[in-house]
C-alpha cells in the first residue's frame, strides 16, 4: 500500500504520541461496557465503491473487518428502489455471513437556506431509514455540510437541530439510530458541532466523530474530544491509520479511557491496487493501536 510513513516509524510515533495521556472523566452512561472493545469496519467511500454486495461481504470475510457502512451510489446498488424482496435478499446474505451492515452512509444535509431542498433532504432520509430497517441495519448516517454565507450561524445550528430532531424522531419507531458525520466548511470544527447538539433532544441522534484536521485546534484534540463525547454513539470514520499526521495513537487512548466499544469505520483516500491486502495492513495497524490505548 502506498504510504509516506513506514510502519516501524508509525509506531514509533504512536507510541510518542500517546504518551503522557491525562485520564479522562469516568464514561458516559450510554457507552458500552468495559468487556467490549472498538472494531475495525469499512465505510465502503474508495476501497469499496466497485464491489458489488457479494463480493463486498466475501472481502470483508476474507480481510476479518467485520462490519460496513453501504454509501451511496456504488457497486452494491443498495438503494430504496429495492423491492420489498430484494430488502429481504439483503439482509438475508448479512444475515448469513460474520459481517455486520452498521446501515447507510447518506450524504443527506440540514444547513441548506432554501426550504425546498431542506425538506427534499429530510424526506429522503426518512425514505432511507426504512430501507435500513428493512435491510436489518441499525441506522443511517447525516452530516451538516457547511455554514452558508450570509445568514447567521445561529440560525443555521437551529435548523440543522431541528432538522436532526425530525429525522430522530421518525427514526425511533424504526429502533434505528442517527448518526451525525462531523463534516462540512466550518460546521465541521468541534465548537459549531456543539452548539447543534446541544439543541438536540432526541436521544438516538448521535454524533460520528469524523478525524479532520479542525479536531486540532485550539483548545486542542483533548479538549474538543471532551467537550462533545457524551454524544458519541457507535461508529467513528478514520482515515488510513499510518499516513499522515493524525493522532490515532492519542485519539485511540481516549477512545479507551471512555470504554468505547463501537465501530471504528475506515474511510480510505487512498487507491492501492489491492484493496483487500490493503485493508488486512489496516487491521494490524488498528490491532497495534488498540493494544497501546491499554
Amino acid at each position: 500500500m502506498d504510504s509516506n510513513l513506514t510502519r516501524r516509524n508509525f509506531l514509533q510515533k504512536s507510541v510518542a504520541a500517546g504518551a503522557g495521556m491525562v485520564a479522562l472523566n469516568p464514561m458516559s452512561a450510554w457507552a458500552k461496557p468495559k468487556h467490549q472493545e472498538m472494531k475495525l469496519g469499512l465505510v465502503t467511500y474508495q476501497w469499496a465503491k466497485d464491489w458489488n454486495l457479494k463480493t463486498l461481504i466475501a472481502n470483508c470475510e476474507k480481510t476479518g473487518v467485520l462490519g460496513v457502512e453501504l454509501r451511496t451510489e456504488h457497486a452494491h446498488k443498495v438503494e430504496i428502489n429495492l423491492n420489498a424482496d430484494q430488502r429481504r435478499e439483503v439482509k438475508k446474505m448479512f444475515h448469513d455471513s460474520p459481517v455486520t451492515c452498521l446501515g447507510y452512509g447518506s450524504n443527506f444535509e440540514y444547513h441548506h437556506p432554501d426550504p425546498i431542498k431542506l425538506r427534499w433532504n429530510i424526506d429522503q432520509t426518512k425514505e432511507y431509514i426504512k430501507l435500513c430497517k428493512d435491510i436489518g441495519a441499525s441506522g443511517i448516517k447525516v452530516k451538516p455540510n457547511g455554514i452558508p454565507d450570509g445568514i447567521a450561524k445561529e440560525k443555521t445550528f437551529a435548523q440543522i437541530a431541528s432538522s436532526l430532531n425530525e429525522v430522530g424522531k421518525y427514526a425511533q419507531d424504526f429502533g434505528l439510530t442517527i448518526r451525525v458525520e462531523v463534516h462540512g466548511n466550518k460546521s465541521q470544527e468541534l465548537p459549531n458541532m456543539k452548539a447543534i447538539f446541544d439543541q438536540v433532544s432526541e436521544k438516538n441522534v448521535k454524533m460520528c466523530w469524523n478525524c479532520n484536521d479542525q479536531d486540532l485546534l485550539e483548545p486542542g484534540l483533548e479538549a474538543n474530544f471532551n467537550s462533545v463525547k457524551r454524544w458519541f454513539g457507535d461508529t467513528v470514520h478514520v482515515r488510513e491509520l499510518n499516513i499522515g499526521d493524525y493522532p490515532y495513537a492519542q485519539l485511540f487512548k481516549l477512545f479507551h479511557q471512555m470504554h468505547y466499544g463501537g465501530w471504528i469505520l475506515m474511510e480510505a483516500r487512498t487507491n492501492p491496487l489491492d484493496k483487500v491486502a490493503a485493508l488486512k495492513e489496516q487491521l494490524e495497524v488498528f490491532n497495534q493501536l488498540v493494544a497501546q490505548s491499554k
